[in-house]
């Protein structure tokens, strides 16, 4: 379907859902959405304050709203696995939407020691997946979605130096954690086929959303506020994560704003890269992935 918007998701009732980011811009948006439509919400978050004072400004629209607070810290690999085992305590998962995502002009690293931006933006999200696949596995018509960016086009992943121990430029790694994220999402959609297993993997972008994702940068915050007034405010850019979580959609497609060079507007389905379809790069990854994080969901390669 083309044109969806968030009046196209239908009910929810009886299905959970669980949001990484939620607290804030996009993810809160996603929240906010599939709360109003009766679904279960779990806000994954670092932040019980903020993820406490989301669920109030989700509950001023939505009184009755099934909210709860989920801790998770994708820059911390116990963090992750902690978030795991308590979403297994829920009667269901129907979809995992990892939407959270960062970057900043600083270099920073996770608890773990890999470079910031790559290690929330791919390895936290292929952990969290991987630990959420048997779960995700026991209820029928389940979801992975993970949420990429138009900025993936031309990027380019360090492999000699993903922890930018010679060189760190902003944007760049940034762009290289948007390709990682779809080389994952179509890797993975590709070992659930082999695998048999019924989970829908598919991936979706924002187009150019006006968020705080730039909040470590006064300039940058300057140009999200720009940027939300010509193109997509927060509640748009969710078009597509909410399209690919809950409308008719193709395992392993991609899908985000349709408009202006997919820039803006109704969620449709986009375009990836040619190097976002490499099946080589993409392995390449995944195995990397599985041996920086420990974590293996022992899914088959393609012979």
């Amino acid at each position: 379907m083309s044109g969806f918007t968030n009046t196209d998701v239908p009910d929810q009732s009886g299905k959970t859902f669980l949001v990484t980011g939620a607290n804030t811009g996009i993810g809160f948006e996603i929240a906010s959405t599939l709360a109003a439509r009766r679904a279960r919400v779990l806000l994954a978050c670092r932040d019980e304050v903020k993820a406490q004072a989301a669920i109030s400004r989700i509950r001023l629209k939505t009184p009755e709203a099934n909210l709860a607070f989920l801790p998770l810290d994708l820059a911390d690999l116990a963090s992750v696995r902690n978030a795991a085992k308590l979403a297994e305590r829920e009667p269901r998962i129907d979809v995992l939407i990892n939407n959270a995502g960062v970057q900043g002009p600083k270099l920073k690293h996770t608890a773990q020691g890999f470079e910031l931006t790559f290690g929330v933006n791919h390895l936290g999200c292929f952990a969290l997946t991987a630990l959420m696949l048997p779960k995700l596995t026991e209820t029928s018509g389940s979801r992975v979605v993970v949420t990429s960016s138009g900025l993936h086009r031309g990027a380019k992943i360090e492999w000699d130096d993903l922890n930018a121990e010679k060189d760190y430029k902003w944007m760049p790694r940034y762009a290289a954690s948007k390709l990682a994220n779809l080389l994952f999402i179509f890797e993975l959609d590709r070992r659930l086929r082999v695998a048999r297993i019924p989970v829908t993997a598919v991936a979706c972008h924002p187009g150019l959303a006006g968020t705080n994702l730039a909040r470590d940068s006064w300039w940058g915050n300057v140009v999200m506020s720009l940027i939300g007034l010509f193109f997509n405010t927060p509640a748009q850019g969710a078009w597509g994560a909410l399209q690919a979580a809950t409308g008719q959609i193709k395992s392993g497609g991609y899908y985000g704003p349709t408009k202006t060079s997919e820039l803006r507007g109704p969620s449709g389905e986009c375009t990836p890269s040619q190097d976002a379809r490499n099946p080589h790069l993409a392995r390449r990854l995944w195995e990397v992935s599985v041996q920086l994080t420990g974590i293996d969901a022992g899914l088959p390669a393609n012979s």
